[in-house]
């Protein structure tokens, strides 16, 4: 059985989503990726024949919905975060897991892409069953999903600086050097600015992002009478 690993912030004010701000303040952008990682939890939760994983950046008693998020994870494995850097962080998350689970194959995901669907990642398990890696891009250059039928082999990403235009690309090059077949997934739109999370919102209007983003609109005025 696949392990299904979710990688994400507690959702502490100005810890998380800090490129919302502005327009939004440090607790509304905590309120958004609160409602994004719940989606996201709902949604790894509701696909078949995984096993789900939280790999955790600090402690949801601290953030934001702290009750509501506990009770999601509620069965899951939780793992600390640990390391440096980002590409550090998911390295050592997809090797604590190899440890956890011994020869599962391993689909890493983010909380910044709530539009997705149980039957998106169902699809992303089963292509990852015929290849050694998948990796699906997203809009701004980087990627939202990588599967590994080795988790150790993500060491590979240590080299892959994160946060670029290029670390979509300079994934999939680290990957392929490393002697990996690499099967491409969806494109996707991820959740980094407002202009981000108004696009994302759309695609999926009944999730608790979409709603969280929609109340924060209402209650902002542009000048010009605009909202």
């Amino acid at each position: 059985m696949t392990v299904l690993l979710v990688v994400a912030k507690a959702p502490v004010p100005g810890a998380v989503k800090t490129r919302l701000c502005p327009p939004a303040t440090p607790d509304r952008a905590a309120r958004i990726a609160a409602a994004a990682l719940r989606d996201t939890l709902d949604v790894v939760a509701a696909t078949p024949g995984v096993t789900p994983v939280l790999a955790l950046a600090g402690r949801l008693a601290d953030g934001v919905d702290a009750a509501a998020l506990t009770a999601a994870t509620a069965g899951w494995s939780v793992l600390p975060q640990r390391g440096a850097g980002l590409a550090e962080r998911l390295a050592y998350a997809h090797a604590d897991v190899a440890d956890a689970f011994p020869g599962r194959a391993v689909l890493q995901i983010g909380m910044d892409t709530p539009q997705l669907t149980p039957a998106l990642l169902a699809d992303a398990v089963r292509r990852l069953a015929g290849t050694d890696a998948v990796l699906g891009r997203a809009d701004d250059g980087g990627w939202w999903a990588l599967g590994l039928r080795d988790p150790r082999r993500a060491s590979a990403l240590r080299t892959v600086p994160m946060s670029t235009p290029d670390t979509g690309r300079l994934t999939w090059a680290a990957l392929t050097r490393a002697g990996l077949r690499v099967a491409p997934l969806p494109v996707l739109r991820d959740v980094d600015g407002w202009a981000d999370a108004l696009a994302v919102a759309a695609v999926g209007p009944a999730g608790r992002f979409a709603r969280e983003v929609a109340a924060f609109r209402r209650a902002l005025v542009v000048p010009g009478g605009r909202r």
